[in-house]
C-alpha cells in the first residue's frame, strides 16, 4: 500500500483533499494535520471512513513508534584507565629519550651525534674560508690598513669586504654559529658580484675559483651529513684558497 494514493476530509468537511501517499500522509499525522477521526475514501467501499476504522491504513499512516528500553550496563574496558604497571614517565626519563639514551631512541642518539660532528666541521670549514678570503684582500694592501690609509683604501674597495671577512672568521671561531644567514648572503655575493667582477676582468680562472668558493661556503653552514660537508669543504677551501695562493704568489 506504500504506492497507494488516498483522499481525505475533516469529519465536517465537504470539500476532499490528495490525493496523498502514505509517506505525506505520515508526514501529515506528524505535524497534527490529520488525526484518527480524519475521512478517508475507501476505494474498496466506495465511502468515506474515518482513518480509525481501518487498521491497515491507521497502521500505515500511525505507525507504533518503537519503544526506547535502557541496556543493562556493560563492562567497557577503558584505554586510558591507568594500570598498575604504569608510572608517572619522570623529567630525566623524559630527556633521556629526546637525547636518545634510552634503549628506543638509540638510533635518534647516534643521528644526532652525526649531524653535530658534521656542524661542527662545517663550522671549522667556514672559518678557515673566511681566513682565507680576508687574506687574499688584505695582506695585498697590508700597508694601506697598517697606516690607516682611508684615501688609499676607497681606491681598493675589496679591502673593506676582506676586513668584513676577517670579522666573520673570528666570530665563527668563537661559535657564533647565529650569522650563518649572513654567511649565506656572503656566498651568494661572492657567486655573483666578485665572479662577475673577475670575468669582467678577463681573469676567468679567478671567476671559477671565487664561484666555487663560494658555492663551498654556502653549503658548508646547509648540509649536516658527513659526505655532503666534506665536498663542500673541499670545494670551498680549493676555491677561496687558489684564489688566496694567485693573488700573494704572483
Amino acid at each position: 500500500m506504500s504506492t497507494q494514493e488516498f483522499y481525505i476530509r475533516g469529519p465536517t468537511d465537504t470539500d476532499a483533499r490528495g490525493p496523498f501517499t502514505v509517506e505525506q500522509l505520515v508526514t501529515l499525522g506528524e505535524t497534527g494535520g490529520i488525526d484518527a477521526e480524519t475521512l478517508f475514501y475507501d476505494a474498496a467501499t466506495e465511502q468515506w471512513a474515518p482513518i480509525a476504522t481501518s487498521e491497515k491504513v491507521k497502521n500505515l499512516v500511525f505507525p507504533e513508534k518503537k519503544r526506547l528500553s535502557i541496556k543493562p550496563k556493560q563492562h567497557v574496558a577503558m584505554l586510558n584507565v591507568q594500570q598498575e604497571e604504569h608510572r608517572p614517565i619522570t623529567v630525566q626519563q623524559m630527556l633521556a629519550a629526546a637525547e636518545g639514551r634510552t634503549d628506543d631512541t638509540k638510533d635518534k642518539r647516534t643521528y644526532m651525534e652525526t649531524q653535530a660532528r658534521s656542524a661542527r666541521a662545517g663550522l671549522a670549514a667556514t672559518t678557515l674560508i673566511f681566513l682565507f678570503s680576508a687574506a687574499s684582500l688584505i695582506v695585498p694592501h697590508i700597508d694601506i690598513v697598517m697606516n690607516l690609509d682611508y684615501a688609499a683604501m676607497l681606491q681598493y674597495p675589496l679591502i673593506f669586504l676582506g676586513v668584513l671577512d676577517l670579522v666573520c672568521a673570528v666570530l665563527l671561531a668563537l661559535g657564533t654559529v647565529a650569522m650563518y644567514p649572513f654567511v649565506r648572503f656572503r656566498a651568494a655575493f661572492g657567486i655573483g658580484f666578485l665572479g662577475l667582477l673577475y670575468a669582467l676582468q678577463d681573469q676567468p680562472v679567478m671567476a671559477l675559483l671565487v664561484v666555487g668558493g663560494s658555492v663551498g661556503l654556502y653549503f658548508c653552514t646547509v648540509v649536516l651529513s658527513y659526505l655532503p660537508v666534506l665536498l663542500s669543504a673541499v670545494l670551498g677551501l680549493a676555491g677561496i684558497g687558489g684564489v688566496a695562493y694567485f693573488v700573494l704568489m704572483t
